[in-house]
């Protein structure tokens, strides 16, 4: 799972300290705020918006409302990602062939595997049966290169972010 931001660079990204924020989210009653509530809350102090997500995460991280990597629905998201030989083209047909429309792992598609496509990148979308979601994004990595990039979405468990975790690495080596 994500390891969790280090105190000191929460003070660099910020300009205040780890604890300062929880001191402060503690004098708001955080604990029994919603993650939109308390990203609202260190808007108003200040925070950049990207440190913003990330210190409400953390905070729920702290008081043990969410583990290392788990989304604010209780799911855990994965990614991995490859830079391989050959066209945006290459790349999205040569996973398509290793993945297959009938499922991943040994779990069935609920239909099959979407592809859509623009000038600047390939997509390549399926929901399985468990109801997770994998998105697979193909972007050009310059001549004749690509980078295939897979996120596995609502997963219920680390142990089962971890397991496809191997999995999509595995797949994306076979390349």
């Amino acid at each position: 799972m994500a390891e969790r931001l280090s105190p000191e660079a929460i003070e660099v990204g910020t300009g205040r300290s780890w604890d300062d924020w929880l001191a402060f989210f503690d004098s708001i009653g955080a604990a029994e705020l919603t993650h939109q509530e308390i990203v609202a809350a260190a808007s108003g102090c200040g925070a950049p918006p990207w440190w913003r997500q990330m210190l409400t995460v953390r905070y729920e991280q702290h008081i043990g409302r969410r583990l290392p990597g788990q989304a604010p629905d209780g799911t855990f998201t994965v990614s991995a990602s490859r830079t391989r030989p050959g066209s945006m083209d290459d790349s999205l047909g040569r996973w398509t062939e290793v993945v297959g429309e009938t499922g991943a792992d040994g779990v069935a598609w609920t239909r099959p595997p979407e592809t859509t496509s623009s000038d600047r990148w390939r997509y390549w979308r399926g929901q399985l049966e468990d109801g997770s979601r994998v998105i697979v994004t193909v972007t050009d990595k310059g001549p004749d290169r690509s980078v295939v990039s897979v996120q596995h979405e609502q997963l219920d468990t680390p142990d089962a972010a971890d397991g496809w975790r191997a999995h999509w690495k595995a797949v994306l080596a076979s390349l």
